[in-house]
């Protein structure tokens, strides 16, 4: 039996991963937390298999709670459940001791497939986690990942989210943007609201502009 904790600070997520893993046999949520300092509460308290926890999160986000896994409970794995696929986010994760890094774009089968695998010892980094960056790590080549873009972008977009932004000014949907990014359409979706969020614009006549007024493509 895998006991599962769950940490992400959005209830509806919470609800979903229980609904999907309820009839799956040998893998149990045990307990759950909606930020990273309760996750360390009740993993004292339960002492599970496996903490899946979400990145951005209250009081300590998820890198932090790794970070302090890896520390004090060195039986428990971790499983990172990001919606974010920067090389900043992974790297920094592995480095806090993460035994896995998945999009929560992913389907059933890899969700499923990740938690055995990282339940049973191994590791697992999602097919979108860019092999390169996995690469720089392995040969502690991590220090060009913290580079920050040009000073002409304020907002700091990563490689992919440039990538995003080129197709959706073509006015590609989620799906033709999904097969030329190899990516998920789910994925895809993720990273084109993020991308309006993170550029605080409503529309794509918005976007463009932004675009164009800070030379981000």
């Amino acid at each position: 039996m895998i006991n599962i904790v769950l940490a992400d600070d959005h209830e509806l997520v919470r609800d979903g991963i229980k609904a999907l893993l309820e009839d799956q046999q040998g893998i149990e949520v045990i307990d759950e937390a909606a930020d990273g300092r309760e996750a360390l509460e009740v993993l004292e308290r339960t002492n599970p298999d496996l903490l899946i926890v979400d990145i951005r999160m209250p009081e300590l986000n998820g890198i932090e709670v790794v970070t302090e896994v890896t520390k004090t409970y060195k039986n428990v794995k971790t499983l990172v459940l990001s919606m974010h696929d920067s090389e900043e986010y992974v790297v920094k994760a592995i480095q806090a001791g993460a035994d896995g890094y998945l999009l929560k774009g992913a389907s059933k089968d890899e969700f499923l497939k990740a938690i055995t695998k990282v339940a049973s010892g191994g590791k697992y980094f999602t097919g979108d986690v860019s092999a390169i960056i996995m690469n720089n790590f392995v040969n502690g080549n991590v220090t060009s990942t913290s580079k920050k873009d040009p000073v002409a972008d304020p907002f700091h977009l990563t490689k992919r989210e440039k990538q995003i932004l080129s197709l959706v000014l073509q006015l590609k949907n989620n799906k033709v943007i999904a097969e030329e990014l190899q990516i998920s359409k789910r994925t895809a979706e993720v990273h084109r609201f993020n991308l309006m969020k993170k550029l605080d614009v409503k529309n794509i006549m918005e976007l463009n502009n932004k675009a164009k007024e800070y030379q981000l493509v």
